[in-house]
């Protein structure tokens, strides 16, 4: 299992500072918040990458519905040949109750799940070069040979990590056709982040069963160990890496900044991840 932190709403200088820090205390990924304005992830995360030099980066996650594709496909393979092939792209439907509607951007949840499956298949088909056109309801690309960017450094191409709404047949179809799935569970008809370690283990035998790709695929979990207490902290984690998840994301910017701010993050950071 790789251990990963995921970072508040914090400026980005000190985001890029205490990701060093967790680089030298262990831990193998830095991952930011999307936000629908206000502290631009992608600039953050570019800044992350210039104060490190091993981990793992990524913005968890991106709402691809609301974000022009090509544009999000810039980014990526620029950030990617930045880091020295250290990117992954986490995407999901997002949180719209986050002040989407202010903007005037799409709510509707079908709507939005159209958006992201052809915003990802222009985003993985963009990554692999020109010539490249499609032909969408949202969208409609002619391929162009004005200045084609260099791909990303990451071969067949960067991990993209899905949300998956289990037991939704039409999600989880979704999940296997990339390297990564972000679980979450259905209930009363809605999403909701709560599901247990036997959750997982049907959602890795539904993947392993019905998934083509010969390709590397990651499970993510997210939530917060008592750094204090490492083999309690450990020992979290593990019930998690023995249903098979692959990656562990510390949440801190839940207790740990709420109540004791940036010290209390570095505190954390410096503490290291729960292996064991």
């Amino acid at each position: 299992m790789k251990f990963g932190v995921t970072f508040p709403y914090i400026e980005s200088k000190v985001t890029a500072d205490l990701a060093a820090e967790a680089e030298a205390a262990g831990w193998d990924g830095i991952f930011v918040w999307d936000t629908i304005w206000g502290i631009d992830a992608w600039i953050t995360l570019t800044a992350v990458a210039l104060q490190t030099t091993r981990v793992t980066l990524g913005v968890l996650l991106t709402p691809l519905s609301r974000r022009k594709p090509w544009e999000v496909a810039s980014q990526t393979a620029t950030l990617d040949r930045l880091s020295g092939g250290r990117l992954v792209f986490p995407v999901g439907l997002g949180a719209p109750e986050t002040g989407w509607a202010n903007f005037g951007e799409e709510t509707d949840r079908k709507i939005r799940a159209e958006r992201m499956d052809e915003g990802l298949d222009i985003l993985t088909g963009l990554w692999k070069g020109q010539p490249f056109n499609y032909t969408g309801k949202y969208y409609q690309i002619k391929e162009t040979s004005f200045m084609p960017p260099p791909p990303p450094l990451q071969q067949p191409r960067i991990p993209v990590w899905v949300v998956g709404a289990w037991p939704s047949e039409k999600s989880m179809q979704r999940v296997i056709k990339y390297d990564g799935l972000l679980p979450m569970k259905m209930e009363n008809g809605a999403a909701s982040p709560h599901f247990t370690p036997d959750d997982i283990r049907a959602m890795r035998a539904y993947i392993e069963e019905r998934r083509k790709l010969t390709t590397p695929f990651d499970i993510i979990v997210e939530g917060e160990t008592p750094g204090d207490q490492p083999e309690q902290a450990a020992k979290q984690a593990r019930q998690w890496a023995d249903a098979g998840v692959t990656w562990w994301q510390e949440d801190v910017w839940a207790k740990v900044y709420e109540t004791r701010g940036v010290e209390g993050i570095r505190q954390r950071l410096k503490q290291g991840p729960p292996r064991g």
